[in-house]
């Protein structure tokens, strides 16, 4: 079961997680296991996660899905099957907590009034202190 929050919860017959031969250091046993670990989850069928959650998710990692619907996340971290499948779920995990809540619109405010005043003031200080600094025109 892969706990995302206390509303959403994936269980583990839903992911399908298959090995296959990791690139990187490893000496000669890199060419006999199988470490890499593929997760594969089918994001479209899945009933676990809620309406938005999956539109969210669907929409942020439209470029990661295959035909099918399905997300593959991937982990050659470590020569350990075991800890490459606990990275591929922190992976996943990641990605859902990335669209769990909806983003919070920015409203648009206006700067008090006492704010655009000082503003101005400020500005007229800096435009005369400059003014200030040229030469006196007229004396040539």
């Amino acid at each position: 079961m892969l706990t995302i929050s206390e509303s959403v919860e994936i269980p583990d017959e839903e992911f399908e997680i298959t090995f296959a031969r990791s690139g990187g250091p490893g000496g000669q046993n890199v060419n006999k296991v199988n470490s890499k670990a593929v997760l594969r989850w089918n994001v479209v069928a899945s009933p676990s996660l809620p309406f938005g959650v999956r539109n969210r998710f669907l929409s942020k990692f439209a470029n990661r899905l295959t035909t099918e619907g399905n997300i593959l996340v991937t982990s050659q971290k470590t020569r350990d099957q075991g800890k490459n499948v606990e990275d591929c779920r922190e992976k996943l995990k990641g990605m859902i907590l990335e669209v769990l809540y909806p983003p919070v619109i920015r409203r648009a405010t206006k700067p008090s009034r006492a704010a655009v005043q000082r503003r101005t003031e400020t500005k007229k200080l800096k435009s005369s202190k400059k003014q200030l600094r040229q030469d006196p025109k007229g004396d040539y």
